[in-house]
Parts: C-alpha cells; structure tokens; sequence
C-alpha cells in the first residue's frame, strides 16, 4: 500500500483552495505524485471516466493504487493516517479536532466572502468591488474566531504548523490580497503562512486566468 502510485486530480486553472490544501498536504508528507488536470469550465468532472472515480465528481479526488477518495479534508485525514511523519495535523486529540473544526467550518460558512472574493482573485488580478454587507459581516466573525485561536502573534494556530494554517491563511488572504481591512495581527499570520515553502509551490504554479 505504501508504495503504489498516487495521482492527484486537480482544476486545471490551479485555484481551488480545496485542490491546494491536499497539494500542501502531499508536499509536506514529501510523497510523489502525478497531477492530472480536470477542466472544470468543460465539465470534465461529469464525464463517465471521472465520475467512476469520484465520488462526488469534485476535486480534488485523490487516487492511491486502486483506491479513490474526494473531498479535500477527507484526504489529508488519509494520507495523515497511512504516512503520520511529518503530520499535517496536531497529535493531541482536541487540537486536532479544533483544526478539524476550522477546516469543516471554512468549507461550509463564510459563502459571501468565497464569492465575492474568489480565489480567481487570490491568484489573478484582484476586483475593486467593495464587500457586500453580507460578506463584511462574515469577515466580522471569520476575523473574531482566527483572534480567538491565534495566540499573542503567534505564527501558527496551535504552536506547531498544520494543515488547518493554510487553509485559514487563505481564507484570510482573500481579503488581504485584495486590499480589503484585515487585523494587522491576521494579517501578519496570514502573510506569514503564505511563505510556507509547500504554499509558495503552489501559489506559483503556472495559471491562465
């Protein structure tokens, strides 16, 4: 099992944060993989040979010999489980449930701050589209619930990197690359995670947006 191949599917414009976070995940693990793109636009994910794999005819979908697994914080869980040095996610039970919680959190809440600040912008040209009410008061809460967690500046949610890092560094960076009014301390935290080695691999990826 440890040895058979992994592949990867991912959007072929490379601006999910979804696809990013598993990407990270496998840099990190130092694990080799191959990336096959999916052309979302073109509705690849719905033809036949996708779907058999996918299950939810999402990416990332992740394969791994002959085993098939979406959903982005479903693989990182994998991948942790099966190759636990380097971890992604902190060993003690609750802080690893707190970074489950935010992963699962920023997935599913926060819809007006996701559509109006896109990761087409994160990773393109940003818009001088000014937030919507809705989205200004989602960044309310998302802003109050990273202060709660990120401790006297610190660097890291929970003293020691994690996967959960990147993904709210991101979600924050929707707001800082766009210029938008962020809290210099989450601002710092996020700017600081940007620099991650395995994130800049990703953030400088090759896009026609």
């Amino acid at each position: 099992m440890y040895n058979e191949k992994i592949i990867l599917y991912v959007d072929s414009l490379f601006i999910s944060p979804y696809v990013m976070s598993v990407f990270v995940t496998l840099k990190e693990k130092g694990l080799p993989f191959e990336i096959k793109k999916i052309d979302l636009k073109a509705k690849e994910n719905n033809q036949p040979d996708y779907a058999n794999i996918s299950l939810t005819q999402r990416v990332p979908t992740l394969t791994h010999g002959d085993f098939h697994l979406s959903e982005s914080s479903a693989i990182s869980e994998y991948l942790d489980e099966l190759y636990p040095d380097p971890g992604v996610y902190p060993k003690d039970t609750r802080l690893k449930a707190r970074a489950r919680q935010m992963q699962a959190w920023i997935r599913s809440d926060l819809l007006p701050i996701r559509e109006e600040r896109s990761t087409e912008f994160v990773f393109g040209k940003p818009t001088n589209k000014s937030l919507s009410i809705a989205a200004q008061a989602d960044a309310a809460r998302l802003f109050d619930a990273a202060d709660s967690l990120i401790k006297n500046n610190a660097k890291n949610l929970f003293n020691d990197w994690c996967i959960a890092d990147t993904d709210l560094a991101l979600m924050i960076n929707r707001l800082v690359l766009n210029g938008d009014d962020v809290p210099e301390k989450l601002k710092d935290y996020a700017l600081y995670q940007w620099q991650r080695p395995s994130v800049q691999l990703w953030v400088n990826q090759e896009r026609s947006l």
